[in-house]
């Protein structure tokens, strides 16, 4: 199973309103389930497990990957205290643009509104569009493409006026 099969597979658990979902082949098992962690009820566990021992990984860690994630929001302190950060909300590689040879997501002084995809970040070869929970305008992009980022790493600044 490819990663383009997992990607489908979770858009149609996302879809169908399964709240759980179990695959098991010969030498892989996932485990979707969906919940209400976020405004929009959209929260998926994916777990592979090798059948097979394989002698060079001792465990494989569980991992929570959401399709469309929702950012982290804060107003900032100081002297920008009238924007408002829009932070990580998971480890990855940041990337500003869908593909290499598409244009980037938005601009420094791009209006956005809630729900418009910021950026893409790739954790564990899964790109998780990231979506904006507030409406403004952009003022600083804080990160560099294709730069690791950290869970709750400031991403941008938004001027919600």
């Amino acid at each position: 199973m490819d990663l383009k099969d997992i990607q489908n597979l979770i858009k149609f658990v996302a879809k169908s309103g399964a709240s759980e979902v179990k695959l098991e082949t010969e030498d892989i098992k996932i485990t979707i389930k969906t919940g209400s962690e976020n405004d929009r009820g959209e929260t998926t566990y994916i777990q592979q497990i090798p059948t097979m021992a394989q002698p060079q990984m001792q465990a494989q860690p569980q991992a929570a990957v959401a399709p469309q994630q929702s950012t982290a929001v804060e107003e900032t302190p100081a002297t920008d205290s009238k924007y408002i950060t829009i932070k990580s909300p998971i480890i990855g590689t940041f990337y500003r643009k869908p593909a290499p040879d598409k244009p980037v997501f938005i601009e420094v002084g791009s209006n956005i509104k809630t729900g418009d995809v910021l950026c893409v970040i790739e954790a564990m070869k899964l790109f998780n569009e990231i979506e904006s929970e507030v409406s403004g305008k952009i003022v600083k992009i804080l990160v560099d493409d294709s730069s690791p980022v950290e869970f709750d790493q400031p991403l941008f600044l938004v001027d919600p006026s």
